[in-house]
């Protein structure tokens, strides 16, 4: 079992912009008040105790402004909810011809996740095409491919810079990224990180509204993230995610959360367990979606 110092989880109150219900039509503002401060256990380190793991908790309830960290800002692997990011930020950046643009590729070129694009090898796909793979089937060539068109993972940096993110690390391409090193800080993210730039992105005005709702339309589509965030939250809400999951037993989901007829929750998750070879489960994070919808509902 990993040993691990027990970090206090926080419930406090703050000021975020975006909400509403999908598809998203333009940010809301943001609560003209908040309520105070309020420190609770909510039980993660029981949770990291029974899983035998390393767990990383942002979550905000847009409508309000509360939220809940817990390990939020230690770096994790963040794997493949990059796909996510990725998205976002070609959504932002390329025009429309940009996004119908084939892109093509050799039989060479596919790795050993390659779903959709290993079926497409003869004719090519469509930069909006691979988006689609990439984040609602975790294609790992569409990525790379992806990266290719924003000047590779340094590129996507970048522009996670010009965004506002001045954490998240994106250093290399797939499949390597994934190695999940302990102490390596490269391809790392923190669940603070990925939880405010993924709000930006799915519900704030960082994407222009057709962009916005394509995006919040990709993660909703997404097929790979039944058993993790989807998992935990109640009957009747909608959820996208993106999923990832690596060496040393990582496994992370990051999510926009909508209950019927209420603001959206916007989630990141992220966990693993510090040791080669280590295997990961599903169910920490659906039960950590549990805790955590509980404290914000």
């Amino acid at each position: 079992m990993v040993r691990m110092i027990r970090p206090l989880a926080v419930l406090t109150a703050v000021l975020l912009a975006g909400c509403g219900s999908p598809p998203v039509a333009a940010p809301a503002p943001a609560p003209s008040s908040v309520a105070p401060p309020v420190a609770v256990d909510l039980g993660f380190d029981e949770l990291e105790e029974r899983f035998g793991a390393r767990l990383g908790v942002h979550a905000i309830n847009t409508g309000t402004g509360r939220m809940v960290s817990y390990r939020a800002g230690e770096r994790f692997a963040h794997a493949s909810t990059f796909k996510a990011l990725l998205a976002g930020v070609l959504l932002r950046t390329l025009s429309d011809a940009d996004l119908e643009q084939v892109v093509t590729y050799r039989k060479a070129d596919l790795l050993e996740w390659a779903p959709v694009t290993s079926r497409h090898v003869g004719s090519g796909m469509r930069v909006d095409e691979l988006i689609a793979a990439a984040v609602q089937y975790s294609d790992n060539t569409a990525a790379n491919l992806l990266l290719d068109e924003i000047g590779g993972p340094k590129g996507l940096q970048e522009q996670l810079r010009a965004l506002g993110d001045d954490t998240t690390n994106t250093s290399r391409d797939e499949p390597s990224l994934n190695e999940a090193t302990p102490g390596d800080k490269r391809d790392t993210s923190t669940p603070k990180a990925l939880a405010e730039t993924l709000n930006r992105l799915a519900l704030g005005d960082a994407l222009p509204v057709p962009r916005r709702e394509k995006l919040i339309e990709l993660l909703v589509g997404n097929t790979t993230g039944d058993t993790y965030i989807r998992a935990g939250v109640p009957t009747g809400w909608q959820v996208g995610d993106k999923t990832g999951s690596g060496g040393y037993g990582t496994r992370n989901d990051i999510a926009v959360a909508w209950p019927p007829g209420g603001d959206p929750l916007v989630i990141a998750i992220q966990s693993d367990r510090g040791r080669p070879n280590a295997p990961s489960d599903d169910a920490l994070i659906a039960e950590a979606t549990r805790t955590i919808v509980e404290a914000l509902r």
